[in-house]
C-alpha cells in the first residue's frame, strides 16, 4: 500500500454516527475493500501503460477550495460549482420537474445511487470513503429541462478533493449534463458520477477534463440505461501529470441507444489515459462510439476500448473506431480496442489507427501562401472537429472550437 493509499484509508476510519445507515454501509464497505487494495502497477493489465508511482508518492490535503463557474457565452445554465468538500446548490429558481440537492439531507439513498458505479473501482472505492457530501439531481417523468445543468470543479495547489454525483432521469424526460473540470495547480481531483436513465430517457452529457500538466486527474462516469433511453456523451481531455478516466456504459433495457464521441489532446509530457467498457446484457442495443487522438512532443495517451455482447443481447449494434494522429517521434499513444461476443446474431466492427500528419496536405497549405503553424492548426482542427460538429448545444461547441484553436496554436510538433 503506498503513502497516499494509506493516509485515504486513515482517513475513511474517521467515523459519523449522524449519516444514515446505508451510507454508513457505503463507507464501510469502501474502508474494508480499500485495506485489502493491491496498489496497480504497470504488471496489472488494466494500468500497463499507466504508472501509479508519483501518485503513490503524494500527500495531498483536504479542504475547502474557492472554485468558480468560468464564463460560457450565450449559454443557459444552472451552475453547481464544487468547493473541495461538498457541492454549493444554486441559489437561482430552478425549472419545473428537476430536483437538486444533497445526499446529507436525505433519510434514506436514493434508489440506485452507488449502484451503477462498479464494486471493485479503485479510485470509486476511495471515492465512497471519502465524499463528504453526494450531489442528488431528479428529473421528474416527461419533463425536458432546458437550461444546462453545469457540475463546475476546479482544483487546488496540493489539494484532493472527491466529488459524487447521483443523476436520475426519469421516463420520456430529457436533460443535459456538462462536467468541466479546470484549473492549473498541482492538486488531485477524483470525481464518480453515476447516470440512470430510466424509459425513453434521454441525456446529452458532456465532460470537458481541461486541467494541466501539473494536475493528477481520476475517477469516472457510470451510465445504467433502460429500454428505448438514449445517450449521447461527449468527453474533451486535455492531458495532466496523471490522468485516468474510466466510462462504463449498461444496456440495461432493450433498444437503448449509446453515442459515445472522446477527443484527446495532449503535448508536453502530459498523460491521458481513457478506459471505456460498454455492457449489452440484453437484446436490440445499439452503439457507436468514435475516439480521436491528438499527441504531440514526449505526452503519452492510452485507451482502451471493450464492447461486451452477453449471450442474450442478440440483434446488437455495435461500432468502435479509435483514430490517432502523432505529431512528434517521441510521443507515445496505446490503443486497444476489444470485442467480446457471445451472442451470434449481431453486427459489430472494431478499429484503430496511428498515424502522422499528411507531408502532401501539409505541402497543400505551405505552398499557398499559409505558414506551417497555421497550416498545423487547419489539419489538426479538420481531424477532430467532425466530432465537435456532433455536439448539440451550440455555446459549448463554440467554446470548443475556441479551445482547440487555442491548443493546437501550442502543440509543438517535433
Amino acid at each position: 500500500m503506498t503513502e497516499w493509499l494509506e493516509r485515504a484509508v486513515q482517513r475513511a476510519q474517521q467515523p459519523n454516527q449522524q449519516l444514515p445507515f446505508a451510507w454508513q454501509k457505503i463507507r464501510q464497505q469502501a474502508r474494508q475493500q480499500l485495506q485489502q487494495s493491491i496498489w496497480p502497477t504497470r504488471k496489472t493489465e488494466a494500468w500497463k501503460y499507466t504508472s501509479l508511482y508519483q501518485l503513490g508518492q503524494q500527500s495531498f490535503e483536504l479542504g475547502n477550495i474557492d472554485g468558480q463557474a468560468s464564463e460560457i457565452a450565450d449559454l443557459s445554465s444552472i451552475d453547481i460549482v464544487f468547493d473541495g468538500q461538498a457541492w454549493r446548490l444554486p441559489k437561482q429558481p430552478l425549472p419545473a420537474g428537476i430536483s437538486i440537492r444533497m445526499l446529507s439531507d436525505e433519510a434514506v439513498l436514493p434508489s440506485g445511487f452507488a449502484s451503477i458505479k462498479p464494486a471493485r473501482h479503485l479510485f470509486g472505492q476511495v471515492n465512497d470513503a471519502l465524499f463528504a457530501d453526494a450531489l442528488i439531481i431528479e428529473v421528474a417523468a416527461d419533463t425536458t429541462i432546458e437550461p444546462v445543468v453545469r457540475l463546475c470543479i476546479n482544483n487546488r495547489e496540493a489539494f484532493e478533493q472527491h466529488a459524487r454525483a447521483f443523476v436520475s432521469v426519469a421516463e420520456n424526460a430529457k436533460l443535459t449534463v456538462l462536467e468541466q473540470l479546470e484549473g492549473t495547480a498541482s492538486g488531485l481531483t477524483n470525481t464518480c458520477t453515476e447516470f440512470d436513465l430510466s424509459e425513453y430517457a434521454t441525456l446529452n452529457h458532456y465532460r470537458l477534463q481541461l486541467q494541466t500538466e501539473q494536475s493528477y486527474c481520476v475517477g469516472g462516469d457510470f451510465f445504467r440505461l433502460a429500454q428505448h433511453s438514449k445517450l449521447n456523451s461527449h468527453i474533451i481531455g486535455f492531458g495532466a501529470a496523471m490522468s485516468r478516466l474510466d466510462v462504463d456504459v449498461e444496456h440495461a433495457g432493450e433498444h437503448a441507444l449509446a453515442t459515445m464521441n472522446a477527443i484527446y489532446l495532449l503535448d508536453g509530457e502530459e498523460h491521458f489515459d481513457l478506459h471505456t467498457t460498454i455492457e449489452h446484457a440484453v437484446a436490440h442495443g445499439t452503439t457507436e462510439e468514435n475516439v480521436r487522438g491528438i499527441v504531440a512532443d514526449r505526452a503519452q495517451a492510452v485507451f482502451n476500448g471493450r464492447i461486451h455482447i452477453h449471450r442474450d443481447a442478440q440483434k446488437t449494434l455495435a461500432e468502435l473506431n479509435n483514430r490517432n494522429l502523432l505529431l512528434s517521434r517521441r510521443a507515445e499513444i496505446n490503443t486497444k480496442p476489444e470485442l467480446e461476443i457471445y451472442a451470434d446474431d449481431v453486427r459489430c466492427a472494431h478499429g484503430a489507427t496511428v498515424a502522422e500528419i499528411d507531408d502532401a496536405a501539409l505541402y497543400y497549405l505551405t505552398s499557398r501562401g499559409i505558414n506551417k503553424a497555421e497550416a498545423m492548426v487547419m489539419l489538426n482542427f479538420g481531424f477532430v472537429n467532425e466530432l465537435v460538429e456532433q455536439m448539440p448545444d451550440e455555446p459549448i461547441a463554440a467554446l470548443m472550437r475556441k479551445q482547440l484553436r487555442q491548443r493546437f496554436s501550442t502543440m509543438q510538433a517535433n
